[in-house]
Order: structure tokens, then sequence, then C-alpha cells
């Protein structure tokens, strides 16, 4: 067969999620199928800046065709615009204008779908909320199938959502919740699975980061829709009451990062360290509010690593109880306690991360969803 995966950038230090996400399956996938990517040459995701890249090359054995992304988001514009949408009721003609300013506006990527159609057996479509997939979709009709990548947002109740979804021959969701969530808000019924993405089991050693220990770790970027805010103003509250314990960030800082000497940023790390820093760990915190699927918990429950988790993200609960791999917090108090316990009972620390490693293995494993990539193909085919 031939699949092409159709994301809105894509490439080796492309380091945002949806995106990664694409590109693991793509490189997996490409066991079974003939995969070529087809994306634009945006290198920023703010105003989709275009990046020196090749019209066409080979990463990893996949072949990535790029399309020129024709016009740069004006933030401006765009932000006047999506309030304007969320607040009052708006035409189609609106959306349609929203569709090109969300962008990554390439429309010879879409002629490229339409005219090359039947060269291709499916595409598989990563995020619903882009121009790649919201023109992309309707052209390629029943070879369609998507990967929502959705959260609680404003535009999932937008009706161009709606019509996105109702062109869909197939769902592959991130999470229960996302699947849930989006068949409530539009009565979705078609063929779908939750599915994720494999997480490469790693055999660690650790010991590198010990002098900093005992600490909690973050990994990922440093931004407030990321929740970091809240987590440092929860965790400097903490430290003053119960001290002792050091906050570790991973990650690109989007936002100021607080002086303070028991918050340690180790800025990005190479993968080998990244995984040594998490295994060193007492646990991983992701504070994030708006997720569809969160790689760094199946990564740290891959090593047996306990995590903590935001509770008013629907899927990071979901996770978390589905797992029994950690705890939730909902609030400071709920995070003080939940820090307390797992800094005082390290049988239960112990037993939680073992629970996120047997989900891992029942889950998360390439060989599992591999499978069911193969399973959803021959089901809507």
């Amino acid at each position: 067969m031939k699949v092409a995966i159709v994301v809105q950038r894509y490439g080796l230090k492309i380091a945002g999620g949806a995106e990664y996400h694409a590109r693991l399956i793509a490189e997996h996938m490409a066991k079974h199928w003939n995969v070529e990517v087809l994306t634009t040459d945006a290198e920023d995701y703010v105003r989709w800046k275009r990046g020196n890249f090749p019209r066409e090359e080979e990463i990893n054995g996949i072949l990535v065709k790029r399309f020129p992304v024709e016009r740069e988001r004006d933030v401006v514009k765009f932000g006047a615009l999506q309030r304007r949408l969320e607040r009052e009721e708006h035409t189609p003609e609106e959306e349609e204008m929203w569709i090109d300013e969300e962008g990554p506006y390439a429309p010879s990527l879409i002629k490229h779908i339409k005219k090359n159609r039947e060269k291709y057996d499916l595409f598989i479509f990563f995020s619903y909320r882009y121009y790649q997939s919201l023109r992309g979709v309707p052209v390629a009709g029943e070879k369609a199938l998507l990967v929502p990548t959705a959260e609680h947002d404003p535009v999932l109740y937008f009706p161009l959502a709606r019509r996105v979804f109702r062109k869909t021959r197939g769902f592959l969701y991130n999470s229960h919740e996302e699947k849930e969530l989006i068949e409530k808000i539009h009565g979705i019924s078609a063929p779908n699975v939750v599915v994720g993405v494999g997480i490469k089991e790693h055999r660690v050693k650790g010991g590198r980061f010990k002098e900093y220990s005992p600490y909690m770790i973050y990994i990922g970027r440093i931004d407030r829709n990321k929740g970091a805010e809240r987590l440092f103003s929860y965790f400097r509250r903490y430290r003053r009451k119960h001290p002792g314990l050091k906050l570790l960030l991973v990650g690109k800082p989007i936002i100021p990062i607080p002086e303070d000497e028991d918050i340690v940023h180790l800025g990005f790390l190479p993968e080998e360290e990244k995984w040594e820093a998490l295994a060193d760990s007492l646990f991983l915190v992701n504070p994030s509010h708006f997720e569809s699927l969160s790689m760094i918990l199946l990564e740290a429950w891959s090593i047996a690593k306990p995590v903590l988790v935001y509770g008013g993200c629907e899927v990071l609960q979901g996770q978390v109880r589905r797992s029994g791999g950690g705890l939730y917090f909902n609030d400071y108090y709920e995070f003080e306690e939940a820090v307390e316990i797992m800094r005082s009972q390290p049988g239960l620390l112990k037993a939680m991360g073992e629970a996120g490693r047997e989900y891992y293995l029942e889950n998360y494993r390439w060989e599992v969803i591999e499978g069911k990539y193969l399973q959803m193909a021959e089901a809507v085919l």
C-alpha cells in the first residue's frame, strides 16, 4: 500500500508534539507500507515562517515532499478573527477565512492531493485544526484517516470541525477522552480505534543527575499553555513549607523561569541525557491543562517512573486513573498532599511506577501501535 502522512511541519529538528508523533508513525509504518510525507516548508509554528528546507528529501528512509507556505500568519489579524469567531455568531465565509489565516497556508499541497489522489491508497492526516487537514480531508474523501489531536478548544465547536470530521473515513484517536469528546460534540460514528503512539523501550542506568536529588522533573516546552506558571507557583509555595526538593526543567523556555536555587533549568538535552535525568528523578510532573496524549507520561512509565499530573486535564487524569501509574491534583492543596505522599512512601512510589510500566507494555509498545494502524487500514479499505 502507498500511504501519505499529511502534517503541518516535518523534520528531525521539528519538535512539536503532533509533528513528532507523525514522524514516529511514518518511520514505524514504513516497515509495512510505502510511506510518503506531505508537508509544508514551515519552520516556525507561530507565524509559519518558511525554513531553508529542500523541496524533497529523504529522512530516515522516508520520502518527504514539502510545499511552500505562500503567506505567513498575521498574528494580530488572526488573533482578532479568532476572538470574534469564539464570541459571536459567524458565517461560513468567516470560517473559511479563519482556515486560511490559521495556516500553514499552502494551496499547492492541497492541489497535489487532489491531482494525485488515485496514486495513494490512504492519506493519514495529523491535527484536525490546521489548514492541511481542514482543506485536505475533503479532497482525499474516503481515503482520509485522521489523527485529530483534539483538546478542549473553542475551535472544536466550530461548524468547520464538524465538516472535516464528517468527511473523515476513520479516526485514530490518542485517548479515550478525545474519542468521547469528539463523539459527544459531533455525533461521529465512523470506524475508529484508540491508538496513541508507541514508545521505544530504553535501558537506562541512571546516576548522571544524582547531584540534584531528590527532584521532580518536568520535560517539554516551558510554556503558559503547558501549565508551567502553575507549576512554578505551586512548587515555590510547597518548597517554602517543605524544603529539600528540587524541580528540574528540561526543554525550551517560552516564558521566563523564576530565579530560584531549587528550580534548575537544564535546557534542551540530548535524548540519552533526557532519559538519564528522568531515571534519576523521584517522579515526572505534567501540569498541562490541554493534552490529547502525553507522550512524556508514556516514556516515564516505560521505565517504571511514576507521574504527577494536573487533574483539570481529562486526558492526563484518565491516563493516570486507568494505569494506576501516579497521582493527580486539581489545586495547590492536592498538589502538596500528592508530593508529600510520593516523597514519604517509597513502596507506593515503586508500585505506581510498576503499574505504569504494565500499562505501557499492554498499550504502547510499537508492536501494539503498528497492529492497530494495520487493522484500521484493513477496516476502511
